[in-house]
């Protein structure tokens, strides 16, 4: 399988903007804008649902492990999703199946809002998580249409700028939108916002990946690229790093709203406040490591410091939160978030670049792989941070720890970067 050059930052654009310059340029605007707005679905879909959890326990009678199930079934349909739509659009394009997906995704979401049961909300939350899996993995493949070396690592930073917007006001419109109505109102402003997204990506988002560079095969093919791309352990070891850097933050997402509000007795606004403050730490890290960082340190060594800070801030909370000094109360368990939250903004746009510069061939393929073992890893967090009930937060603490070291060991034994200098050198871009 060829792999290109790690530092090559080319960027690709005029192949796909035949426009004049000013036109491509704000061709280029409105394409950022679109791809972020898809990359902040998820969050959107996950975080501002977060303030409702305890009063739907409440609403449906369910325990709180049957209702941590309805983020579970979210999460992995966007895990699953990915992996048929990635394919789909190496071979059809980027434009048709995104724009089925989002279709089905506002049905879906429309039908949540409506659930009767805890049982028929896990159902249409797993759908409406399959559907929006277009959203992600379509967006990662048009940035790998258009950008190449740094110049993607600077684009997928400038999505988490835009896209980090959305975890930031999420739970603050939850926690607004039960002030007015219940939780079933958090879903009718989501279905509002995936019909408003479909609208714009029609209007705006054109197709990026020409007929030339499709690929012809079905399924059997999509399978031996998969494959070929699983066999590449440099590809693998990012994947992986990546997944478990993400499962270690959707312990934080899944838990936060027991441990904060149930265990330390904050308000739901106070937790949306609290999650706003972290997801305003993780954004400004990831434009740091854009505009400062990319271009002067190395990819791998940015990595590599994200993913041992992450570490660092999990073992603090782990300690803190079993009681070894005392009752530490909201204060200091909140600056530990922080701190993990904000590295995220390290360790998730590099690992994503570092792993599409070696896929140009596959970008629909490669990037359904790293979505996919992203969501199912936090996947199947989930329900664990809550195993031991709602009266103690070590069990998010244990999977973080367990989840960063994991990735911290498959970035350093998988990537090997020390072993790769002409990859990391940044005048090589």
């Amino acid at each position: 399988m060829p792999i290109p050059e790690s530092g090559r930052a080319t960027s690709t654009v005029e192949h796909t903007v035949s426009a004049p310059a000013a036109s491509a340029r704000r061709t280029g605007l409105l394409v950022t804008l679109v791809l972020g707005g898809l990359t902040a679905l998820p969050p959107l879909s996950m975080d501002m649902y977060l303030p409702a959890l305890p009063e739907v326990t409440q609403a449906l009678r369910s325990p709180a492990a049957t209702v941590q199930l309805t983020l579970t079934a979210c999460l992995a349909g966007m895990a699953l999703g990915q992996l048929v739509v990635g394919p789909m659009s190496d071979k059809w394009g980027r434009r048709r199946p995104l724009l089925i997906g989002m279709v089905v995704y506002v049905l879906a979401t429309a039908v949540c809002a409506f659930a009767p049961s805890a049982g028929l909300l896990v159902g249409f939350r797993l759908l409406q998580g399959l559907a929006g899996a277009a959203g992600i993995v379509i967006a990662r493949a048009v940035v790998r249409d258009l950008y190449d070396g740094v110049e993607m690592a600077r684009f997928f930073s400038t999505l988490m700028l835009i896209s980090g917007v959305a975890p930031v006001v999420a739970p603050l419109i939850g926690g607004q939108i039960l002030r007015i109505t219940d939780w079933r109102g958090v879903f009718h402003v989501l279905t509002g916002v995936g019909l408003v997204l479909t609208l714009l990506v029609w209007r705006f988002l054109h197709e990026t990946l020409p007929p030339e560079r499709r690929h012809a095969g079905g399924v059997g093919e999509a399978l031996r690229t998969m494959r070929s791309l699983l066999a590449d352990r440099v590809f693998t070891g990012y994947m992986l790093a990546g997944g478990l850097a993400f499962a270690a933050l959707f312990a934080y997402i899944s838990a936060s709203p027991f441990v904060v509000q149930e265990i330390y007795g904050a308000s739901p606004q106070t937790f949306s406040l609290l999650f706003g403050v972290n997801s305003i730490g993780l954004v400004a890290v990831g434009q740091i490591n854009g505009k400062l960082l990319v271009g002067r340190v190395s990819l791998d060594n940015a990595l590599g410091f994200g993913l041992g800070t992450i570490l660092l801030a999990a073992a603090a909370l782990l300690v803190m939160t079993s009681g070894v000094f005392g009752e530490p109360g909201l204060a200091p368990v909140a600056a530990g978030l922080f701190v993990l939250m904000s590295a995220m903004g390290l360790a998730l746009p590099n690992t994503n670049a570092q792993a599409l510069m070696r896929t140009p061939h596959a970008a629909g393929s490669a990037s359904a792989l790293l979505g996919t073992s992203s969501f199912l890893v936090g996947a199947v967090v989930s329900p664990l941070v809550g195993i031991a009930g709602e009266a103690t937060a070590v069990p998010m603490a244990v999977v973080q720890v367990s989840c960063a070291a994991a990735a911290l060991a498959c970035f350093l034994l998988l990537c090997r970067p020390w072993r790769r200098p002409a990859e990391q050198a940044p005048e090589a871009a």
